[in-house]
């Protein structure tokens, strides 16, 4: 199939056939922006040709210090130029990246350490303390540690181990790269979040990582120079492969040790910031930010946000303050995003509250994917009717390989030649994907499906709640009902009675939460509401409702 009749000498040759990596794209980068600005921290401020050299450095040092290729170098580091280092130079000496999340507790780093098989952990000096208890915690080998001083956050090294500045000079900025001799190698190794059970090992390939790169280029509609701020975390999902897609346009990439509304405000003011990817939450910090918080810019900022559907109203309020937002959806399996809401030009015509609840759809697949599908039952497409339940898909080369020594796993997920979501939504008549929830946050009321996003939505849009969270609470009745957690914006005021009328005057009475209650909402580090810890709380408010 797709063969010429005589193809004899048509061979694939180190001429016409190159392994896919992202390594490539910040060897181009610094071949024609040498002196272009690459990275930005502070008073840290490198061009492409002082950030390669420092990658290559570090790919020389790790290798004379024993790591070998296919082995694990991990890192415990925020938003910082170290890690933005590690993202190319651990592959670049042929070894796997292991960024692990900074806010894990000691005995799920230890786990992370001992099952990925760190050689190395690159530690920045505040998480000293977290990796020197997971090594010990550890019943194999531990890694060698690493320490990257952070000054001018007021991290200066303690010298309890060696340096990451004096282990780059170790290294040479000459170093040739060890390229992929095939593109299915391995680049990296994200641990997921592990709500229930030890998290597991999500390996990425060096092509799904470099096509990831390239697709969203084309679905952010970049052009050459963007400036972009590290607000997802560089350990969750390779920031969505974002260092590795800034090279490709000769960006600047600007970390952000504090993810707070001040700072982003001053980064896109100071620093001319034109994208950056972010959860709502993130959304809803700059809609609440302090008048003192904001800065005026004269860009318009161009935001990813993932992590949780944005509700329509905080969409609707954050467009007037510089800022546009596309939802994109992903998972760590997928590389991070993999869908977007395209945009289209019948789009904007559409009345205000309405094209802002399209611009809250999950969406299309973005380009680096083949094929992203909401499945119902007997694994069939469901029908295009914004109704029909299923669970979403993914088919392309944005899936991982696998999950590391756990064949068990992998094929659960990859059962009838799909990676499974476990996310549960439906799909408009033009073909486009909203999800409804996690198939474990579907709240079945008196035999109703309710979908918490609905719900999360509706009283998104009172204008005194700043984030809120929809779970299940059981009842005899009617089995289970809708419970809201709700955190009011600072200075606001409303009580249980007003939010239940509210949501009523917009809901179905099966959809209306029967219960409210107030306070501070659990999170992730990347500003996710842990809904399995609200569903706990949930189950012991049984029978108040």
């Amino acid at each position: 199939m797709g063969w010429l009749a005589d193809e004899r000498g048509l061979e694939k040759t180190r001429a016409n056939h190159v392994p896919l990596t992202p390594l490539s794209y910040l060897r181009r980068a610094v071949a024609i922006w040498p002196q272009h600005e690459a990275l930005v921290y502070g008073t840290t401020r490198r061009s492409y040709r002082a950030f390669y050299d420092r990658v290559s450095r570090l790919a020389s040092a790790l290798a004379k210090r024993g790591v070998q290729p296919g082995d694990v170098v991990a890192t415990l580091i925020p938003n910082l130029p170290a890690q933005v280092e590690a993202h190319f130079g651990v592959p670049a000496c042929g070894a796997v990246l292991n960024a692990i999340n900074t806010r894990l507790d000691v005995e799920t780093v230890a786990y992370i350490f001992e099952h990925g098989g760190a050689k190395v952990v690159i530690v920045d000096t505040a998480f000293l303390p977290l990796a020197e208890a997971a090594c010990a915690a550890m019943t194999t080998r531990p890694p060698q540690i690493i320490e990257a001083g952070d000054p001018q956050a007021g991290f200066p090294v303690t010298g309890r181990h060696p340096d990451y500045e004096a282990l780059l000079a170790e290294g040479y900025p000459a170093f040739a790269w060890i390229l992929p001799e095939d593109e299915w190698e391995s680049l990296a190794l994200n641990y997921t979040s592990g709500t229930t059970g030890r998290p597991k090992g999500v390996v990425y390939h060096h092509r799904g990582a470099a096509l990831a790169a390239q697709g969203q280029v084309i679905s952010w509609r970049m052009v050459l120079h963007p400036h972009y701020l590290t607000i997802v975390p560089l350990f969750h999902c390779n920031a969505w492969c974002h260092p590795w897609m800034m090279p490709l346009v000769g960006g600047t990439i600007i970390c952000c040790r504090d993810i707070t509304a001040r700072a982003i405000y001053a980064a896109i003011a100071d620093e001319g910031v034109t994208h950056f990817g972010g959860a709502p939450i993130v959304l809803n910090s700059l809609i609440n930010a302090k008048e003192e918080e904001r800065r005026s810019f004269p860009q318009t900022v161009e935001v990813f946000t993932a992590g949780a559907p944005p509700a329509a109203a905080t969409l609707a309020a954050i467009e007037p303050l510089g800022f546009n937002v596309t939802q994109v959806y992903g998972l760590t399996e997928t590389y991070g995003p993999a869908t977007e809401c395209t945009w289209q030009a019948q789009f904007d015509s559409l009345p205000e509250e309405e094209r802002f609840a399209v611009k809250a759809r999950t969406g299309v697949a973005m380009p680096f994917m083949e094929e992203v599908t909401v499945l119902g039952e007997g694994d069939q497409p469901v029908p295009f009717d914004g109704v029909s339940l299923g669970e979403i898909a993914h088919r392309g080369n944005g899936v991982m390989k696998g999950y590391y020594k756990n064949p068990e796993a992998t094929a659960e997920a990859f059962q009838g030649g799909w990676f499974r979501s476990g996310d549960i939504a439906y799909r408009h008549e033009d073909g486009y994907i909203k999800i409804a929830d996690r198939a474990k946050d579907i709240i079945i009321s008196g035999g109703e499906n309710v979908s918490s996003v609905e719900v999360e939505g509706v009283l998104m849009a009172h204008p005194a709640v700043s984030l809120c969270a929809v779970v299940a609470l059981p009842d005899e009745k009617w089995g289970e009902v809708p419970c809201a957690f709700v955190e009011l914006k600072e200075g606001a005021a409303a009580d249980e009675a007003e939010l239940i009328a509210h949501c009523r005057a917009r809901l179905a009475g099966f959809k209306t939460p029967k219960k409210v209650v107030f306070g501070d909402l659990p999170k992730t580090s990347t500003g996710k509401i842990q809904k399995f810890e609200l569903r706990g709380r949930a189950k012991g408010l049984a029978g108040s409702a």
